[in-house]
Formats: structure tokens, sequence, C-alpha cells
């Protein structure tokens, strides 16, 4: 279960943005999870609400998900979004594609008070 370390990681990268902009509270947290990033959306959720409780700048924080769908690039030129994990280029079948998004696991924005 990464999902437990990866939580860990965002309550201290947040407590750390509060400290430096001296902030009493972390209201909201805002990620973005890629589709390919290995993070179960459900169990990250889970785990946020249950360690939370530890951080006193985070105890009361909402977070809000948002899930990266993948988007890939091709030598023919397409650009676009995959909707499923069939590793082919839907413009010319071709299968040396570049994943432009979709893998990593974001924090996009804290509201803090």
């Amino acid at each position: 279960m990464h999902e437990l370390s990866i939580v860990e990681a965002l309550l201290n990268q947040c407590e750390e943005e509060a400290k430096k902009h001296k902030a009493s509270l972390i209201d909201e947290i805002y990620i973005k999870i890629g589709r390919l990033s290995g993070v179960e959306v459900d169990l990250f959720t889970n785990t946020f609400e249950t360690f939370k409780q530890n951080s006193a700048l985070c105890e009361k924080s909402k977070l809000f998900v948002e899930v990266a769908e993948l988007k890939i690039s091709c030598k023919c030129g397409f650009e676009g979004i995959l909707r499923e994990n069939i590793f082919f280029c839907p413009k010319c079948e071709g299968k040396d594609l570049k994943i432009i998004e979709g893998e990593d696991l974001y924090l996009m924005k804290l509201c803090m008070s």
C-alpha cells in the first residue's frame, strides 16, 4: 500500500507550504492523479481522511481529486487522449508514443487561512 507513503509526503508538503505562508489552517487541498500513476483514488482518499487527523494544519482539510486522463502524442502528429490502456496511436496505429500527461500525482492548489 504505497498510498500511505504518498499521503504522508503530501501532508508534509502541505504543512511546509502552510508554515512558509504563515497559515494556521489548510482548508482545501487540490490534487491531480494520473490514470497511470499507480495510485488507487479511493484508497488514497480513504488514507488521506484517516491520516489528516495527525496533522494540526490539515485535520479539517477537504481533499479534491481530479483524475488526469492519459494524454499522448505520436510522430504522425496525433495528440490526444487514450481512453483505454491500448498503446497504439488511434490515427496511424504506431507504437512510438510519448506520454504527455497521466502518469503522475500533482499538488495543484492549497487554500489556507
